[in-house]
């Protein structure tokens, strides 16, 4: 499998952090990184990174169906992401995810046609005190309104 130069440069510098014989702990921070360059993880990916973390293609297999920030399908160039745990729920995230459903034309895990945006509802990232909370690839937003979130799609199509 080839990657780019960037990507590859990552990865070396990846597994020469970990001692001999724990190169298995590159495994989410490779899937992570690939991802980000290949928009999803592949069943070729997998056996690439067993092979360099020196695991089964199984074990990593294990890895991207655990973690739910890993995505075996392509995701939309803009990922939004809308918590519903309980402290956003309480704080109206359940309102929001129907809000983003309805202005995205998505429901949850589908991508817009043009491939510009994904939708997901989420259990939880980390942001209970500003609640509700949402996150569009790797940028956090707190305290999310049904305007703000308008705002932030609308900012995002204009860039497009």
């Amino acid at each position: 499998m080839t990657f780019s130069p960037e990507l590859e440069s990552k990865f070396a510098k990846l597994l020469e952090s970990y001692p001999p014989g724990r190169t298995r702990s590159a495994v989410i921070p490779m899937l992570l990184f690939a991802q980000d360059e290949l928009g999803y993880i592949s069943n070729e990916l997998i056996e690439e990174v067993a092979r360099r973390c020196k695991v089964t293609p199984l074990q990593v297999d294990e890895v991207v169906g655990y973690y739910s920030m890993l995505h075996r399908k392509p995701m939309g160039q803009y990922h939004v992401q809308v918590c519903t745990n309980i402290s956003c729920l309480l704080r109206g995230g359940e309102e929001l995810f129907e809000h983003a459903s309805k202005t995205l034309g998505l429901g949850h895990k589908q991508v817009t046609p043009d491939g510009q945006f994904s939708l997901e509802e989420v259990e939880c990232i980390g942001a209970c005190s500003w609640a509700p909370a949402i996150q569009i690839n790797y940028d956090f937003h707190h305290h999310v309104t049904e305007e703000k979130l308008d705002g932030l799609i609308a900012e995002l199509r204009k860039n497009h």
